[in-house]
């Protein structure tokens, strides 16, 4: 294949000049929409389908097919900053608007179960951008100096570096296609029992006595039961991935996998959060967090002087009559609302990790309304793993460590 060459998905050898060319799919929706005909079931997922498999990039061994959804974020988010830049009220209804739309496209791919990079290139284009206004806009205005420029950039490599390691392995359970047949079907046998000793550690016959209900290979519950309860040898059987799943494992619906320790997939970075990159994860947060509020701070002093930067973000006058200053004005408030967000994620972790509760737990949980509701309802206890605030939080940071000694609730 030349660079210009690919080979579709119908595996036919096809060329990036004629990606316009021969598309049924499209065609036919045309057709029925010139006609005023309903669209068949299925014909806007295979029209969806059909263009995405034409938008390549010429590569060296053949076209590079581009997943769509990088691109809305590329194009959109400079257009609509610089547009927000123009005037107040226009400013006042783009920031409105985005946060409403990034919310409900992330329930519909979350209602459909779908995985997008979408998210992921939102968050990387948005530091990106905001760093290179930053550099364009704010530091030739001479209020920031050079030591603070190399902090700032310093902060954003480090949660760029932090981030690359929450995208590893969570803690993916290992496939069982390589198991033996007949090992399997022993585990999934109800009839063998071994009795648990006094500290509640289970035999390890049992594979998963501790968890509760599940339904659809997914635990409801983390009631304990004991070892030689026969029906608690299923509990923990996924029926999705064909395992048993340690205590407070989970099969995550998006990534198809079971998690050690899940706590959520998280669609900022397109992974899951588990057992292994949780406290990358919480890392990568807090570094966010702490640069972008340094950001947001030396650009309000240098745009808005002699305010302090609370004031300056509610009373800036005069900022909307030099678009430089405006854009830069618009930037720190898109900053404001993104560093809000994420704060109030971080939050809810760190109040989760001193309950020594995932994420997970607490929203099953709530559903089978089994935990209690704390701090006005942001964290839910659900009071099975809480050994106290210094032994939570010594469990988390030994999370993933080789050495560590698993303790009863960890042990099936």
């Amino acid at each position: 294949l030349c660079c210009c060459e690919y080979v579709d998905r119908n595996g036919e050898r096809n060329h990036l000049v004629t990606c316009l060319c021969d598309c049924q799919e499209l065609d036919d929706g045309c057709d029925r929409w010139l006609t005023c005909k309903s669209l068949p079931p299925g014909a806007l997922g295979r029209i969806a389908d059909a263009v995405a498999d034409r938008v390549r990039v010429p590569w060296f061994a053949g076209a590079v097919k581009i997943n769509v959804s990088l691109v809305p974020p590329l194009l959109l988010l400079p257009v609509l900053l610089r547009v927000a830049a123009l005037h107040f009220l226009l400013a006042l209804l783009i920031l409105t608007s985005l946060p409403v739309l990034v919310l409900w496209y992330y329930y519909l791919t979350h209602r459909r179960k779908e995985r997008t990079l979408f998210f992921l290139s939102l968050g990387l284009f948005s530091l990106g951008y905001m760093y290179y206004v930053f550099l364009q806009e704010v530091v030739p205005r001479g209020g920031v100096e050079y030591s603070q420029v190399v902090i700032l950039t310093c902060g954003l490599v480090l949660m760029l570096a932090t981030l690359s390691r929450a995208k590893t392995d969570p803690g993916y359970l290992p496939s069982p296609a390589g198991r033996d047949k007949a090992s399997c079907q022993a585990v999934d046998l109800p009839s063998k029992k071994v009795a648990g000793s006094s500290n509640g550690l289970h035999g390890a016959a049992t594979l998963g006595a501790a968890s509760g209900r599940a339904v659809n290979g997914e635990t409801k519950g983390y009631s304990r039961l004991p070892a030689e309860e026969p029906e608690g040898v299923r509990k923990d059987w996924c029926t999705k991935c064909q395992l048993v799943r340690p205590a407070r494992a989970g099969h995550c619906r998006l990534c198809g996998r079971c998690v050690r320790r899940l706590d959520h997939h998280c669609v900022w970075i397109n992974s899951c959060v588990g057992e292994r990159n949780h406290q990358a994860f919480i890392l990568a947060l807090s570094l966010f967090m702490l640069t972008a509020v340094y950001g947001i701070t030396l650009t309000l002093g240098t745009v808005c002087r002699g305010r302090t930067p609370l004031v300056a973000l509610f009373y800036c006058p005069g900022v909307y009559s030099d678009y430089s200053s405006a854009l830069s004005f618009t930037c720190v408030w898109y900053c404001a609302i993104v560093t809000a967000g994420m704060g109030y994620i971080l939050l809810i972790q760190l109040l989760n990790i001193s309950y020594n509760v995932t994420e997970r737990e607490a929203r099953l949980a709530l559903r089978d309304n089994t935990g209690r509701r704390l701090l006005g309802g942001l964290v839910i206890d659900t009071g099975l793993y809480n050994r106290g605030f210094l032994c939570n939080w010594s469990h988390f940071l030994s999370l993933g460590s080789p050495a560590l000694q698993r303790s009863a609730e960890d042990i099936v």
